[in-house]
């Protein structure tokens, strides 16, 4: 008794980043910790306090009591739907970043955006309110560091426009939107993005598909984007889309947040330097934030040099090394170093070529030999079965990243580790590629709670703790 005192004690005390660094020597292996954390059903919504007022939009779950979706009556997607839909995104990044399209690349402003986890385009993402147009009107839109175009549905809808919680845009409402013309620069611009562009005289057209089969088309544009009453920008190019199908029910659209010059942060770089972060919830009931600029940055953020052989727009990070309970697993460098890696808001599991994730699952289930195994949930082979076990005393080793600059980030137990489907199927949250060749993937589950800093000019991507709850 007085052991696994001691445990829970440590513990709560390495709740703290300082003492988890990997130049520290830690005191205990496992943890202690509540896995009914992975149950949240609470109707209330929690407000992030971790938010910078002046500056930050709230993120929030899409499914969850924060979202602006909350009275909608759409059937909410399981785990195993989830999980299908998160490996038709993976496979068209595989599908993208095999083609090896690189992309080159004053004291800023900032602005915080609240950030709301929602599952759309089959996996889970989060959403963030923008005032668009003159007037404004509010448009709830899923962010995604592995897109650069941002649209949303317009009015007339000419071809199709899936069912939304706001009013559909009309452009003709606005005094401050206008069309690219075919011959604009901008127009010209959307090929180097992986969007289509065609000619529907005399404005510019454009076309972006993703994995899942979903699309948006419609008009190149620009228009006013209010993000809070003192961070207006005019002229912010987008997508007017007349025609869009897939899965993204219920969202206005989509906020791209990549590496090309036509991305969100890119177009604002001049206010915020180019410098964004969020900080994605442990649970639906919970809001995290989405910032622009550097204002709220944690003084514990460590950051990785962005990787020198990423692809397209997303953000490559070198992974060195992978510790389960402080213990480096012996993977040869070569194993990440070969494929590369990205880290993407949008992938739900973090992806490991498979002699990674054979490794981690090895040693993540030695640690858990004590418990019940059970059948695999859809791409997830390590399950466990809790039922009759108490919640409160489930012990689950931690599991730890390090990336280039010895850079160690310990993963938020057992949210940011786990996936349930229910009590009687909690999964480890990690699959593995099938190919070699395939680009490992930080996923979305993994990044829960951290404050994740993306520095443009520094070319480097950051990780702090406790960036919200």
């Amino acid at each position: 008794m007085r052991n696994l005192l001691n445990i829970i004690i440590i513990f709560c005390v390495c709740l703290n980043w300082g003492c988890t660094q990997g130049a520290q020597k830690r005191e205990v292996d496992s943890h202690t910790t509540q896995l009914s954390s992975l149950f949240s059903s609470s109707s209330s919504c929690v407000l992030s306090s971790k938010a910078n007022t002046k500056s930050s939009l709230r993120v929030v779950h899409r499914h969850g009591p924060c979202s602006p979706r909350s009275s909608d009556n759409a059937a909410n997607p399981d785990q195993d739907d989830i999980l299908r839909r998160d490996q038709e995104r993976v496979n068209s990044i595989h599908v993208k970043l095999s083609k090896k399209f690189t992309d080159g690349v004053r004291p800023s402003q900032s602005t915080d955006l609240p950030a709301k986890d929602g599952r759309t385009l089959g996996y889970v993402n989060y959403i963030v309110t923008i005032g668009i147009g003159t007037p404004k009107h509010d448009m709830s839109l899923i962010f995604d560091t592995g897109s650069d175009l941002t649209w949303i549905q317009c009015e007339p809808c000419a071809g199709f426009c899936y069912p939304q919680k706001e009013p559909v845009f009309n452009p003709s409402s606005s005094s401050s939107y206008s069309n690219y013309s075919c011959l604009s620069p901008e127009c010209g611009s959307l090929s180097s993005a992986g969007v289509r562009s065609f000619c529907s005289p005399p404005d510019c057209g454009y076309r972006i598909g993703y994995g899942d089969k979903s699309f948006s088309e419609g008009f190149l544009a620009k228009e006013k984007f209010t993000l809070t009453t003192s961070d207006v920008f005019n002229n912010v190019n987008f997508g007017c889309g007349e025609n869009n199908q897939g899965l993204f029910r219920g969202i206005a659209g989509l906020l791209g947040l990549g590496r090309n010059k036509l991305s969100f942060p890119s177009q604002t770089a001049t206010t915020y330097n180019n410098i964004f972060s969020y900080c994605l919830p442990s649970s639906p009931s919970f809001t995290g934030h989405l910032t622009f600029g550097s204002a709220g940055i944690s003084n514990s953020v460590k950051f990785t040099p962005v990787s020198s052989t990423t692809f397209a727009s997303f953000y490559g990070l070198d992974i060195v090394g992978i510790s389960v309970d402080d213990k480096k697993l012996e993977i040869p460098l070569t194993v990440f170093s070969t494929p590369g890696s990205i880290i993407d808001s949008g992938t739900v599991v973090t992806r490991l070529p498979l002699k990674a994730y054979e490794a981690l699952r090895t040693a993540f289930k030695e640690k858990m030999s004590n418990y019940k195994t059970t059948t695999g949930l859809s791409l997830l082979d390590t399950c466990y079965d809790f039922t009759g076990v108490d919640l409160e005393t489930v012990t689950f080793p931690k599991i730890s990243f390090t990336f280039n600059g010895d850079i160690v980030v310990d993963l938020l137990n057992p949210v940011g580790i786990l996936l349930a489907s229910n009590i009687s199927q909690v999964c480890l949250a990690f699959a593995g590629n099938s190919n070699e060749s395939d680009v490992a993937i930080f996923g979305n589950i993994q990044q829960k709670t951290m404050q994740v800093v993306y520095d443009g000019p520094g070319k480097r991507v950051g990780f702090a703790p406790n960036g919200c709850s």
